[in-house]
């Protein structure tokens, strides 16, 4: 038994690696994605420990040369979810109640062991999975989830700390229980280390979890298992259970078990997952808790007196890095008359200069979007741009399915502040610009706050101080995360912690306590020292 008062270590954010020419780091890595690339893997399902195939086997290919098969990997069905379940249960009681210390422990472990030995394994994964480039591998797959292992352990005391004061003769305190029955963790392809938190925060407060990643992310999800496994994570603490919403997230929502799902996704996907639940909360044993980070039609908005330089910048990383296809790409920008004759040149001249193509070459800036189903629902917004009369099409607008799903970065310039293209996600690389007049700056702020139903992101750039007050003033409720002078990407754990409300979620916030606390069930406890022997109260004894 552990009796100390123990302190985590106070955290600090790991630092990125450059993987320029030369470096060891960049030779460790294109060694681990050419043995990657000359091996075919099977993955199986992981349920209480024990490795599951199901038979009914799905490809992970390459999205940027997507004949080159990876592994394939089994779909659960209801009878491996039902499997699931009784595993997260038989897990529950151990784990839940461990000492936060044992539990903590396994995350700083992982922590370790992914700045190290899994650094360029998963980095790898993820770059030939999910075709993200070197540079966004390595911010998502190594250094935010490792982050995310020193945070939140971190976070964890600070919650537990948290205590009630106490009367002279009592003592009170609170008790954070972990949920009763298990949580539901659904994660999205775009970041590895959205796949690595979304399972492993409740699990840190001492629930177990069934873990349904993307169908398009599996291949990297798998290499988070084998290190969880590593770090010693118990068996049956998280279920590893990928497959099809209908054969997987619809029994799962019937389980009276369900404790809390944590989702990251579409707008409708959550949406549809909510409805479900409202319709069986008579069935479950407790209120689930629902933790969402959904849609964003994020935006960039220019001031006047903002540098030429810094907005073309903040437009190219932030609408093309990882080819848009970040929950907080930029999407939308207002960008005045006065600049956009200054801007436009410097823009376009820029976007000429940006290669795109297979990550494993690094000299590359984009790769290609995560399968055939996206790169259609893109092509059909760059069509619709091309019909229109609204709009204009100023850089890119190609597009290439016939080894990759490559979608060149696209520029559209609309005339209407209310273009189909100003208002919808799109999740690509297409950027949406609409030129307003300078003199109405404010007006335009309103049409920014009131045009989109999401609330995930947005910048404001400028050095008019008043412009930023005036922007931060407006478009209040328009981003959970705002930026000044700055692309609306890259929160950083501990810095900027994650999440936006109306459409885009539930703005639980990621990377801060305040994730933590939804996976906790506080009870407060009094005990009392010097108990009372006798029921009466001296206001009785009147005279």
């Amino acid at each position: 038994m552990i009796n100390a008062l123990t302190k985590i270590p106070v955290p600090v954010n790991e630092p990125v690696l450059s993987y320029a020419p030369g470096t060891p780091e960049k030779k460790a890595l294109k060694d681990q994605l050419t043995k990657m690339l000359s091996q075919e893997i099977e993955i199986p399902l992981i349920i209480g420990g024990k490795e599951v195939s199901s038979g009914d086997l799905a490809d992970c290919r390459c999205p940027h040369d997507h004949r080159h098969l990876l592994g394939r990997y089994h779909k659960a069905r209801a009878q491996e979810v039902d499997q699931a379940v009784e595993a997260a249960k038989a897990a529950w009681k151990d784990w839940s109640e461990m000492d936060w210390m044992s539990r903590a422990a396994v995350f700083l472990r992982a922590a370790e062991l992914l700045a190290t030995k899994y650094r360029f394994i998963l980095n790898a994964a993820t770059m030939l999975g999910q075709s993200k480039t070197v540079h966004q591998a390595e911010i998502d797959s190594a250094c935010e989830l490792i982050d995310f292992y020193r945070f939140n352990p971190f976070f964890m005391t600070q919650i537990y700390a948290q205590q009630p004061e106490s009367a002279p003769g009592t003592w009170n305190y609170l008790e954070y229980r972990a949920l009763e029955g298990f949580v539901f963790a659904v994660t999205p392809f775009n970041f590895t280390s959205i796949a690595g938190n979304l399972p492993t925060s409740p699990a840190m407060m001492g629930n177990t979890v069934l873990w349904k990643p993307a169908s398009s992310a599996v291949y990297s999800a798998y290499f988070l298992m084998l290190l969880w496994k590593e770090a010693g994570l118990p068996d049956g603490v998280i279920n590893f259970i990928p497959g099809s919403g209908r054969f997987v997230g619809d029994p799962v929502l019937e389980k009276r078990d369900l404790a809390g799902v944590h989702f990251t996704g579409s707008t409708g996907v959550f949406q549809s997952m909510w409805e479900t639940i409202g319709a069986n909360i008579m069935k479950y044993r407790t209120y689930p808790r629902i933790v969402g980070e959904t849609g964003g039609k994020d935006f960039v908005f220019v001031h006047a007196s903002a540098d030429v330089d810094v907005v073309v910048t903040a437009l190219i990383r932030g609408a093309f890095e990882y080819q848009g296809q970040k929950c907080s790409a930029a999407s939308r920008a207002y960008i005045p008359d006065s600049l956009w004759p200054a801007i436009k040149p410097r823009l376009l001249d820029e976007l000429r200069t940006i290669k795109m193509g297979d990550v494993t070459d690094f000299s590359n800036f984009m790769g290609a979007v995560i399968d055939e189903a996206a790169f259609s629902s893109i092509v059909e917004y760059i069509e619709y741009a091309k019909k229109s009369d609204d709009a204009e099409i100023l850089s890119g607008g190609g597009y290439d399915k016939s080894k990759g799903y490559f979608i060149e970065p696209t520029v559209v310039k609309a005339a209407s502040p209310k273009h189909k293209l100003m208002e919808e996600e799109i999740f690509g690389p297409v950027l949406t610009i609409h030129v307003y007049p300078a003199a109405e700056f404010t007006e335009t702020l309103h049409l920014c706050d009131s045009t989109s139903p999401y609330a995930l992101t947005g910048s404001i750039i400028a050095e008019d101080r008043k412009a930023i007050l005036e922007a931060m003033s407006v478009l209040r409720q328009a981003a959970g995360n705002f930026y000044i002078n700055d692309k609306p990407t890259g929160a950083v754990v501990g810095q900027q912690p994650f999440g936006g409300a109306r459409g885009s979620g539930t703005n639980d916030k990621a990377g801060s306590y305040l994730n933590l606390l939804r996976w906790t069930s506080a009870r407060a406890i009094k005990e009392n020292l010097n108990p009372p022997r006798n029921y009466r109260y001296p206001f009785l004894a009147e005279k």
